[in-house]
């Protein structure tokens, strides 16, 4: 019989700045973008006080700093290794495990004769080693794991792990009508808003829906998510998370610019980023999207806003190729003089490595230059990201976000390791 676990980290990004700062432990905290803009992480203490994820700091600066919360900048290097290790763990405690997202795995806990306590351990190992503090939420399928997850980390009354019974039990649907349809796995805010205009508010109102019915109005994929609700395991990863049709990277600068090899690094930076998330999903580009952009809040400057589609010759992956793509078309947008204020690059026309029509006379991938690739990538993902780079991404380091208040990186960098004093 199937049963999945989904152990999901509680507060992530801020829990791994209070592990290495004991004097943060009861302080709200919140984590904040690149550049230091937005909310994106929140303690307990920080959500205590109704502070919402994705507020622009300096709307609540002010609120911030009479409540005495302390505001950290991403730490993206700690809060990876972390997870690394993390997941490490849970590999050790069970032989088939799915990592998902930074924080969260899904575990195959088929044959466990007594699965709540099996979730029990796992909680308290992760503690016990590396400090964090999960939820574990237990059931027949992946969407159920999902959502008994979310139980977990709401109602005291599970202690931090939830196991559901079928969804014929009076309990679990009790648990089901008490929650909205948004809180279903893969169910957005627009299919949500959808779905109630249907009639189908609740949880429970999803799981006792017509399988048939919904896919022929809403699609296979969540057809399959009431067949999960059901206790019938159908639904995958790729299901919910589908490999991305549009790879954007890009991100505003620490201040303006004007030096164009600051741009041409912070270019090189993102096409980088983004041929690694490309060939990450197995995919390859037909073309990009170079864009470039002045500050639209600084009145006083020449507002200027630019993008530009280059197209590749043959679809590809090869991060050397989509750099020099990129910096043909970087160079018909530029305008000397202008001060930049973000810039990014989009992939665009994805498709499978291997599923797409090829020209007869066009130059393919050098299957070299793609085992070079997946090295470059196996190396930055084992010894940290940025560690094997092109050279252009290093013609200027002006172009670097701000992270005033980021932490010391306190278990990658020896000049940033946390000191012991007798």
């Amino acid at each position: 019989m199937a049963l999945y676990a989904l152990v999901d980290a509680n507060n992530f990004y801020a829990s791994c700045e209070k592990i290495f700062d004991p004097a943060l432990a009861d302080t709200p905290l919140v984590v904040l973008s690149n550049n230091d803009g937005c909310i994106v992480a929140r303690s307990a203490e920080a959500k205590a006080l109704g502070i919402p994820m994705g507020a622009p700091m300096h709307q609540w600066q002010a609120f911030c700093d009479a409540h005495g919360v302390i505001s950290k900048s991403s730490n993206y290097t700690l809060y990876g290794d972390m997870s690394a290790r993390m997941l490490s763990i849970l590999q050790d405690m069970c032989p088939q495990v799915e990592s998902y997202s930074i924080d969260e795995s899904f575990l195959d806990l088929a044959g466990y004769a007594d699965a709540r306590a099996y979730g029990l351990r796992i909680r308290q190992r992760l503690q016990q080693d590396i400090k964090i503090t999960c939820g574990v939420g237990i059931g027949a399928t992946k969407t159920l794991a999902k959502f008994a997850n979310h139980l977990a980390k709401k109602q005291a009354e599970f202690a931090g792990v939830c196991q559901l019974s079928a969804s014929t039990c009076a309990r679990t649907q009790a648990l089901m009508a008490a929650y909205p349809v948004a809180e279903v796995w893969g169910v957005g805010r627009q299919l949500s808003a959808r779905l109630q205009a249907d009639g189908v508010e609740t949880v429970l109102d999803l799981a006792r829906c017509d399988p048939l019915a919904i896919q022929q109005r809403y699609g296979i994929v969540l057809a399959k998510t009431v067949r999960e609700l059901r206790g019938e395991p159908c639904l995958t990863l790729e299901d919910v998370g589908r490999p991305k049709q549009q790879i954007i990277a890009s991100r505003s600068f620490g201040t303006t610019i004007t030096d164009p090899n600051a741009i041409k690094a912070a270019i090189s930076h993102h096409v980088s980023r983004a041929a690694e998330k490309l060939r990450a999903q197995q995919g390859q580009c037909a073309h990009l999207y170079v864009m470039l952009r002045t500050n639209p809040f600084r009145e006083q400057d020449t507002q200027y806003r630019r993008s530009i589609l280059v197209p590749l010759a043959q679809a590809s992956a090869d991060t050397g190729l989509l750099l020099a793509a990129a910096m043909r078309g970087l160079k018909q947008i530029f305008v000397p003089g202008l001060r930049y204020h973000k810039c990014g690059v989009m992939l665009g026309e994805i498709s499978p490595v291997g599923q797409q029509q090829t020209d007869l006379f066009a130059p393919v991938d050098d299957p070299k230059r793609l085992r070079l690739m997946g090295l470059m990538d196996r190396i930055n993902r084992d010894q940290g990201a940025g560690t094997l780079q092109f050279a252009s991404t290093q013609l200027s380091n002006t172009w670097q976000m701000r992270t005033g208040n980021r932490s010391p990186r306190y278990t990658t960098c020896w000049d940033e390791l946390p000191i012991a004093y007798a």
